[in-house]
C-alpha cells in the first residue's frame, strides 16, 4: 500500500493476536488470503474494515490466465504475469451463494444518488460519555440534554476529553467509546437527518456484527430484505475533529463528499459560523 510509509512486504502469515500488534493490517490494504488455513486457493482482497476477532474484505478476481508450469517459472516471468494482470471488485449475490459478477448489485445504496443536498443547518454539542461497565457509552439523556429541545438537520458530537491525541490515535483494539441503541433511536426521532461524530464508529468496535445504533439511526429493521421507511438520505460521518476553539452552538454545515458510487465516501464537513 503506496500510502502507508515504510510498509514492508511480509511472507506467508496466519492472522494472529501477535502479527496484529506487530505489523498491524491497515484498511485499504490489499492481501493475499485463504477462506480457510486448509483451503487450496487464495484469493486477492482489499481490507473494508478491521475488526477486533476478524477482518471484512471485498474479494478480486481477473480473468487473466495463470502461468503455465508455474512452479518451475522464474520471478520476472511471475512478475511480468502480476503485472499484466487486470483485477476487478467481485461480488457474490444471493447471499454469497450465487455466481460471482463484477457487476455491482443493485442492492448497493449510494451515498452519490442518496444525498442530494449538501448545506444543512447544525448543531454543535460536547459530551463526556459515560461509564457503563468496562464501557464508555453516550446516552439518551446526555443528546436530550444537550440539545434543550432544539431539532437540527445535523447534529455534530465532540466527545470530552478533547486531545490533539485524536488526530493520529490507533483506535483498534481499544473499545472506544460509542453511541447506545436507545442515543441513536431519539437522534432519529428528533428528526435528525446527519450524525457527525469524532469516535470511529457510533457502534461498539465488538458488537458480534449488531450495528445497534447504525440501524436505530437508519430506521434499518430488516437488513434481508430493505424496509421502505429506511431513512437512506441520511448520513453517519465518523472520525471528525473539532478543535477546542470551536464553541458549542449553532452552525451552518457544508457536508461535502467524494462522487464515489458507493454505500460509503471519504468526506470533508466544513462549519460556518451563524453570526446573530
Amino acid at each position: 500500500d503506496p500510502t502507508v510509509e515504510d510498509r514492508m512486504v511480509i511472507g506467508v502469515q496466519t492472522f494472529t493476536d501477535e502479527i496484529q500488534l506487530i505489523n498491524p493490517l491497515q484498511e485499504g490494504e490489499f492481501i493475499i488470503i485463504k477462506d480457510d488455513p486448509n483451503a487450496h486457493d487464495w484469493y486477492c482482497a482489499e481490507i473494508r474494515k478491521v475488526l477486533a476477532d476478524r477482518i471484512e474484505v471485498n474479494y478480486y478476481t481477473t480473468i487473466t490466465p495463470p502461468l503455465e508450469r508455474y512452479a518451475e517459472s522464474n520471478q520476472g516471468q511471475k512478475r511480468r504475469r502480476l503485472k499484466d494482470a487486470t483485477f476487478l471488485r467481485t461480488w457474490c449475490l444471493d447471499r454469497g451463494t450465487g455466481l460471482p459478477t463484477t457487476t455491482p448489485p443493485t442492492s448497493v445504496h449510494s451515498v452519490n444518488q442518496c444525498l442530494k443536498q449538501f448545506v444543512f443547518l447544525a448543531e454543535l454539542i460536547s459530551v463526556q460519555p459515560k461509564p457503563q461497565g468496562d464501557d464508555l457509552v453516550i446516552t439518551k439523556d446526555q443528546i436530550e440534554n444537550a440539545l434543550n429541545g432544539k431539532s437540527p438537520e445535523a447534529i455534530i458530537i465532540r466527545t470530552l476529553p478533547n486531545l490533539a491525541d485524536k488526530l493520529s490515535m490507533k483506535y483498534s483494539h481499544s473499545n472506544p467509546p460509542y453511541l447506545d441503541e436507545n442515543t441513536a433511536q431519539f437522534i432519529r426521532e428528533s428528526g435528525i437527518q446527519h450524525l457527525l461524530i469524532d469516535l470511529p464508529s457510533v457502534d461498539k468496535e465488538h458488537d458480534e456484527g449488531k450495528l445497534l445504533a447504525h440501524k436505530a439511526f437508519w430506521n434499518v429493521t430488516n437488513v434481508i430484505t430493505l424496509n421502505n421507511d429506511a431513512r437512506l438520505n441520511c448520513t453517519i460521518t465518523e472520525l471528525i475533529f473539532v478543535a477546542n476553539e470551536v464553541e458549542d452552538g449553532n452552525y451552518l454545515l457544508n457536508l461535502q463528499i467524494a462522487s464515489f458510487e458507493n454505500d460509503a465516501s471519504p468526506s470533508k464537513p466544513v462549519l460556518y459560523k451563524i453570526n446573530p
